[in-house]
């Protein structure tokens, strides 16, 4: 029988964030394969688990990858990790996956810390619908590209970010979104400098240059999606009667999110205050 590949969540900042049940596994396995195999054996010292680790990252992925997938062929056991968080978000791991799932080998996660989610749950902003753009490319034309699509999309959308470019960051997103246009950035989540700041992004902006001890750490910013004034309530309204004498409301209420970006249950509780016709 093959082994199994384990995809394990590892603590963001406080190690006391580690799972059971990803500490149970991480002292099983026969092999770890982490992205710095220095950073995760430190983190393993200071849990007590003694393993063996191999490289698993961005350039040796294509390489490493069948070398792993033919280990688990041959019955190995083989946890992922990243250096903090959940694996494969913003980190290597994709293709390990796939080829797993291409060559029959099992691929089992075992859930845990996530900058992502934890930034998103605490920002205060929708959750319903959200968008997770990771590192935003640093120049030029995709960069611009990125930014406009996050300044127009009507969801919440989360982006990672470093110290020293965070700055610029809210710059630009306040020239295409507004100024105005709230914001949370989430810096050290979990840590013991945790901070959780709110604001609009010409506020935070401030905020960064006034207190420059913020400018250090893990950045997570949370943006409120844009309003969708365009799409203006008469035109929704219309296509609202339209929909409502030929679907019922909850399916009409889907379709109106998905062309408006409203919530669903907004819309839902709208189509079923219009009544029958």
């Amino acid at each position: 029988m093959s082994g199994t590949l384990f995809i394990v969540s590892t603590p963001i900042g406080n190690l006391a964030d580690i799972s059971e049940r990803g500490r149970q596994v991480l002292e099983e396995v026969d092999l770890v394969a982490a992205e710095d195999t220095r950073h995760t054996g430190r983190m393993l010292d200071r849990l007590g688990i003694h393993q063996s680790l191999v490289s698993f990252h961005d350039h040796n992925e294509p390489a490493r990858s069948s070398e792993l997938v033919d280990r688990m062929l041959k019955g190995d056991q083989v946890a992922l990790v990243c250096d903090a968080g959940t694996p494969l978000i913003s980190d290597p791991g994709f293709r390990l996956v796939r080829l797993c799932h291409d060559r029959g080998v099992p691929v089992v996660p075992v859930p845990g810390a996530s900058a992502l989610l934890a930034a998103l749950v605490v920002a205060g902003l929708p959750t319903d619908r959200f968008v997770f753009e990771g590192f935003v490319p640093a120049k030029g034309a995709a960069r611009e590209q990125a930014l406009e699509r996050i300044a127009a999309g009507p969801a919440t959308t989360v982006v990672y970010e470093s110290p020293r470019r965070i700055s610029s960051l809210l710059q630009a997103l306040a020239r295409l979104a507004g100024s105005e246009r709230e914001a949370v950035l989430c810096r050290e989540l979990t840590k013991k400098f945790e901070t959780v700041l709110r604001g609009s992004l010409g506020e935070l902006r401030r905020r960064l240059e006034d207190e420059p001890e913020q400018l250090r750490g893990e950045m997570v910013l949370v943006l409120a999606g844009a309003p969708q004034a365009e799409q203006g309530d008469e035109e929704l309204l219309a296509l609202a009667g339209l929909l409502r004498r030929e679907l019922s409301s909850s399916r009409a209420a889907r379709v109106l999110a998905a062309w408006s970006g409203r919530p669903r249950r907004e819309l839902y509780e709208m189509l079923e205050g219009m009544g029958e016709e």
